[in-house]
């Protein structure tokens, strides 16, 4: 019989859920929203639904993630350092740092040589070092989010912004707009301004290759572009880098199935019926 694996990742905007077999056979990314449990039941169902299985067969749950504790169908918790770092190395072996740049904050881990994390680094106090800080641009502008890297990618002249909040450098954008700065300059300064805070902490780790950068902000060739200047590294992106987090999660679900297996001890696991996670 098969056994199957779930890591539900609950972030500050986004949740992801992925299961996991022999490889990824599902996952499922929705916005968080204020109602994370209602959120962390329904992507977990999305997921059983895509993958044609029924929760019976889920094996073991981990959840991580800013919300991990409101997952509450979840055996066991892991921050998100160790799930990003698990997910990553399970795709990029050779990884020694890991930046994760999310909606409203920014990790970066440093790893030895056998997928360990040895320092890490966190900025979550201000949304001028975090996506956030590229949304609200791309609303000052009336631009779709999506479109504003590869409209940064077109800068023959990126603007300077020089203020490091986030409102204020919206002021600055909109002033600039108005002075008739062409939209992608604006968008390359913006892109400029949040790489240069972002190398500066992750510099505070000692940057080796392969350089991995996950999140939604690693879906923005325009601050991949500007970063990778800004650090003197070569930038990797896995396939879809908002799930490393959930896919972390699941395979250390399996590894503690795996050695409780081997070591012959009874699993701690939580009674799971389909009425617990129905959306209300």
């Amino acid at each position: 019989m098969a056994s199957y694996f779930v890591g539900i990742d609950v972030g500050s905007t986004m949740t992801k859920a992925v299961i996991l077999n022999n490889g990824i056979i599902a996952s499922i990314i929705g916005p968080t929203g204020p109602e994370q449990r209602r959120l962390a039941n329904r992507v977990l169902e999305e997921a059983l639904k895509k993958a044609d299985i029924s929760l019976p067969a889920i094996t073991y749950i981990i959840s991580t993630g800013y919300g991990r504790i409101n997952v509450p169908f979840a055996d066991k918790q892991f921050t998100e350092i160790t799930c990003h770092v698990k997910g990553v190395i399970s795709m990029f072996p050779t990884a020694k740092t890991i930046i994760d740049i999310g909606g409203q904050d920014i990790k970066a881990m440093r790893v030895d040589a056998t997928g360990k994390t040895v320092d890490f680094v966190m900025n979550d106090k201000c949304a001028a070092g975090s996506g956030r800080f590229i949304e609200v641009t791309a609303d000052t502008l009336g631009i779709p989010l999506d479109q504003v890297g590869e409209l940064s990618l077109q800068s023959r002249n990126p603007a300077r912004i020089s203020n490091i909040c986030t409102i204020w450098a919206q002021q600055e954008v909109a002033a600039s707009l108005a002075k008739g700065v062409p939209v992608s300059d604006l968008l390359s300064g913006i892109h400029q301004s949040l790489a240069d805070r972002i190398s500066r902490m992750v510099n505070r780790l000692r940057v080796e290759d392969a350089v991995i950068v996950t999140g939604g902000g690693a879906k923005n060739q325009g601050l991949l572009k500007a970063l990778s200047q800004q650090l003197g590294h070569e930038i990797l992106v896995p396939e879809e880098p908002l799930i490393t987090g959930a896919l972390g999660a699941a395979l250390l679900g399996k590894e503690i199935v795996e050695k409780a297996t081997l070591d012959h001890k009874p699993l701690m696991r939580k009674e799971r019926i389909l009425e617990q996670i129905e959306i209300l």
